[in-house]
């Protein structure tokens, strides 16, 4: 069996490729490392999948998968995870950013020191404030919320024993949240190594703002899915009892008012004339309709799972 598998998610690379592929080969053999690479062009415009094919004819080390479109991160991480055979699984961008000098540390954290995960810290960084004060604070509210104590979530270069990437399911912008989700699924081993981040040698950043947003929805998508996966109508069911019966009691309390002006013979309003009225009757709908959603969620949950969608159209080096 293989030591280590090396997945890297490729979008617009083509002038990084052979770099990396040659200092991860160095790095390998001096080790003596039995290893693979495997590529996942997601779907990139440029030449990124002519060099994958060039350079696994020249290596059988060299695997690629090759995505019909983009799909992003998370789906091409899935797909390389699913081909991954190595008894370490180690992830890193195909910037250049990631030094592959990390990979032997890493490995030695999980095989040594029986790690399940071991993310990457890059603790001194090579970009703009642009990106590295929205990713300190994005690391802070995601360490908050998870309670997992990382500097660095967003961090590509991580670690895992095979068994956790072959018992996570990622999707959307979950790459970032693979540690959470591994202590969710018992693989509660999590470790953290600075390691060295590289100023980007070829082209430009392919991430903009608006993936801080993007995980930001899918760390509270994660953290409920987490937590009433199982039990939806705990959820539903409380908001629609809470809105129920505030509903309720605002309706008691109109109508014994009503009866109580009239036994006194006090002039008073029509139910109907009142705004509180109709206050409580959205609140008595609003809470009918959150406890059939808790209800058509409890028989969902039974029936079905969250699908990664991607298409593959073409593999090398992959024995079928």
């Amino acid at each position: 069996m293989l030591q280590i598998s090396v997945v890297v998610p490729v979008f617009n690379e083509e002038e990084s490729l052979p770099e990396l592929t040659q200092w991860i080969s160095r790095v390998m053999h001096d080790h003596g490392f039995s290893y693979e690479l495997i590529f996942i062009n997601d779907g990139s415009d440029d030449n990124s999948w002519e060099i994958i094919n060039s350079l696994a004819r020249i290596s059988d080390e060299v695997k690629g998968i090759n995505f019909t479109r983009n799909y992003g991160k998370s789906a091409a991480l899935d797909a390389g995870f699913k081909k991954a055979s190595g008894d370490v699984v180690i992830t890193m961008d195909a910037d250049l950013q990631d030094s592959p000098d990390e990979i032997p540390g890493l490995y030695s954290m999980v095989t040594e020191g029986k790690y399940d995960v071991v993310s990457g810290w890059k603790k001194e960084r090579h970009d703009p404030l642009s990106k590295t004060i929205p990713s300190r604070f994005f690391n802070g509210v995601t360490r908050w919320i998870s309670g997992i104590k990382l500097h660095d979530f967003n961090c590509g270069l991580k670690a895992y024993r095979l068994q956790v990437v072959k018992n996570i399911q990622i999707y959307g912008e979950m790459h970032r949240y693979i540690p959470l989700l591994a202590k969710w699924n018992g693989f509660g081993k999590i470790g953290e190594k600075v390691v060295q981040h590289q100023a980007r040698k070829f082209g430009y950043s392919k991430f903009g703002l608006e993936r801080f947003l993007n995980g930001f929805l899918d760390l509270i998508s994660v953290s409920f899915v987490h937590r009433y996966k199982k039990k939806p109508m705990h959820f539903f069911g409380f908001l629609g009892s809470f809105s129920f019966l505030t509903g309720f009691i605002i309706t008691c309390w109109l109508i014994f008012e009503k009866i109580y002006g009239l036994s006194k013979g006090y002039k008073v309003r029509e139910i109907t004339d009142q705004p509180l009225f109709f206050l409580a009757l959205v609140a008595l709908i609003v809470g009918v309709q959150l406890f059939l959603t808790g209800f058509i969620a409890e028989l969902m949950t039974s029936n079905q799972s969250k699908e990664i969608e991607y298409k593959i159209g073409e593999e090398i080096n992959f024995e079928f």
